[in-house]
């Protein structure tokens, strides 16, 4: 108890540096053991840990049919909102498990994973914080970390830092449904795609996902659920985001990010919100960041219950990695497949969808599911796809996803096309012409 009160206690509205930060995800581990566990993904470029606590009733490892979710924030080092707010999320979450009937749900149903930090030596390296930009943005090497991950629409020649690899590989290990990576400067929850092509529709100043009714969802569900964000009014009068939610290439354009590699390589719905119109505002003003922010933090968790779930078995009901399962109708460039369990996830709006299985080698599988609203039951819709005749050796060949730009291929696969019925039409003419 004293534990407890402790590590409580200590947790003002002020900015906790990195021992600071360490001692406090260390005293709640220390006083929730058995709810929470914590580990580091990897090093800084200074050497400095990037912690992550994970809540829940089963902490250490994953366990078949529950959802892993993630908040990741302060990836710019000197947009320290979302820093904090992560802090005070684990406080709320701990001390209000077994105490309030929707958190122990939501704890006992759900795996949750909490990075405060991914750039820490960039916290460090702002000296004066600012309401605009500082050096402290980037890595010790000079580096935008959200500018760092692979794209999926062009190459990305910048050089991969050891705080992205870290994410890369947490992601890699992990099977995340849904996350949200937290910003400042200011006020609107932003979704993919970030970049484009005339694919995806930026000829039109928007880049569509095969998901983006999903990704809509997402985004309203946390503009709507925070104290101000949903009014839309951005942080001056040139600036309106209608609804406080965004298309990202519709606001700007932008290679190498987070949200589209969780999306594209990690099967991981992932949107930004930008919550705070000063990038690094006074201490005193945090207390309030919390308020606004509060519910829409935990409402969002909530959504990585949406859609549709399940596990894809073979001979004596044993699991079949790299299985493909999607719907019919949204097919994405690098296809969503089974983790070593046989699980997959699909985040679905209520609705009905036919749901595709495919193990390589052997008939697809189809079925219509009819997906209600299971968020308020902590549990999406159960589907199973069984495949007696494959044996329990079985395992796909399909190599993991290249980490090369997949949406040239299409962008050009559509440009061959346009030729192509030109010279129909025309040849069409010239035979009506001849007879």
């Amino acid at each position: 108890i004293l534990c407890l009160v402790s590590a409580g206690a200590a947790l003002d509205f002020k900015y906790h540096h990195s021992e600071e930060l360490e001692q406090y995800l260390r005293g709640v581990h220390a006083a929730n053991p058995s709810l929470t566990h914590l580990h580091s993904i990897g090093r800084s470029v200074e050497g400095r840990d990037l912690w992550v606590l994970v809540l829940g009733r089963f902490p250490t490892h994953h366990m078949i049919g529950i959802p892993e979710f993630k908040y990741v924030a302060n990836m710019h080092g000197d947009e320290t909102v979302g820093r904090e707010l992560l802090l005070h999320l684990i406080d709320f979450l701990v001390t209000s498990y077994g105490r309030d009937p929707v958190i122990t749900r939501l704890l006992n149903n759900t795996r949750i994973h909490i990075m405060p930090t991914m750039n820490p030596d960039g916290f460090e390296a702002t000296k004066v914080p600012d309401c605009y930009y500082t050096r402290g943005r980037y890595n010790r090497n000079g580096e935008d970390l959200n500018r760092n991950f692979p794209d999926a629409f062009e190459n990305n020649s910048a050089s991969i830092q050891p705080e992205t690899r870290a994410v890369m590989d947490w992601i890699k290990n992990e099977t995340f449904v849904l996350s949200a990576n937290l910003h400042g400067g200011a006020l609107v929850a932003s979704y993919t795609f970030d970049n484009g092509n005339p694919v995806t529709g930026s000829l039109e100043g928007y880049s569509r996902s095969p998901d983006d009714d999903v990704f809509i969802h997402l985004a309203k569900t946390y503009s709507s659920n925070h104290a101000s964000m949903y009014k839309g009014t951005g942080c001056d009068n040139r600036q309106t985001f209608p609804g406080g939610i965004t298309n990202g290439y519709s606001w700007y354009q932008l290679e190498g990010g987070m949200q589209d590699y969780n999306y594209v390589w990690g099967q991981c719905f992932e949107i930004t919100l930008e919550l705070s119109c000063c990038k690094y505002p006074p201490a005193d003003q945090l207390e309030k960041f919390w308020r606004d922010n509060k519910v829409a933090l935990i409402e969002y968790i909530k959504q990585v219950h949406l859609g549709v779930k399940g596990q894809v078995t073979g001979k004596n009901g044993n699991p079949i990695p790299d299985a493909i399962v999607e719907v019919k109708g949204r097919p994405h460039v690098c296809p969503y497949r089974t983790n070593e369990q046989g699980e997959y996830f699909l985040l679905l709006l209520p609705g009905t969808y036919v749901i595709n299985a495919t193990v390589p080698g052997f008939k697809s599988m189809l079925k219509t599911v009819e997906i209600p609203d299971n968020t308020g039951n902590f549990s999406a819709l159960r589907q199973d796809f069984s495949f007696p005749e494959v044996s329990d050796k079985i395992r796909s060949r399909v190599a993991s996803c290249p980490k090369t730009p997949l949406y040239q291929e299409l962008a050009r696969a559509s440009a061959a096309v346009k030729p192509t019925v030109h010279i129909l039409v025309l040849m069409t003419v010239i035979l009506v012409i001849f007879k």
